[in-house]
């Protein structure tokens, strides 16, 4: 009984890992990257990302992240709907997931009705530029210390996030002054 017990769950466990291979769906994003919390906080200017309804349309974008005593962080999201107008920010609380290295985040808006799970990817060993992406590969960011970041060092970037899965056409250069602006139609 025992045999057909053992053959029953390896026949299962083989037919389960058969079908989730052959669904194409990639397994959950993961980071390999060391964060140093206290050296990442401050101003992270988003260079790019792949759009989303919240960050649709906004210009000179950027999240800033301080530490707090309890070990939760601040997360502020700061952005201008058009250059000549102020700047607005969105509050948020993220929150470090154990034994992450400090690569894994989830971050609440309004008092935890909207969350969002971030992955750190890479940072630079300088802490000049960040590659951020979330477990399900649907959003991804390239973040810099400095608002201007030149085309070249912008699509090196974005062309190591291939290696994470993502399609580095999909991130969008998010205009941090008016001359990145794309001419208007």
């Amino acid at each position: 009984m025992s045999k057909i017990l053992i053959a029953i769950v390896v026949i299962g466990l083989s037919l389960t890992a058969y079908s989730y291979a052959k669904s194409g769906k990639p397994a959950p994003l993961t980071s390999s990257a060391d964060v140093d919390l206290e050296r990442y906080m401050g101003r992270w200017w988003v260079i790019s990302h792949i759009p989303y309804f919240a960050e649709n349309g906004k210009v000179a974008t950027a999240d800033i992240y301080a530490l707090k005593p309890d070990g939760n962080i601040d997360n502020v999201f700061a952005y201008r709907k058009a250059f000549d107008q102020p700047e607005k920010r969105m509050q948020a609380t993220a929150r470090v997931y154990p034994d992450t290295r400090n690569t894994h985040w989830q971050v609440r808006f309004w008092g935890g009705l909207i969350r969002a799970q971030l992955l750190i990817l890479e940072v630079s060993p300088d802490y000049r530029w960040a590659l951020i992406g979330n477990p399900d590969r649907s959003l991804a960011w390239v973040f810099a210390r400095d608002p201007v970041m030149d085309d070249a060092t912008l699509a090196g970037l974005q062309e190591k996030l291939r290696a994470y899965g993502y399609d580095p056409a999909a991130l969008k250069r998010v205009p941090q002054t008016p001359d990145q602006l794309p001419p208007s139609d």
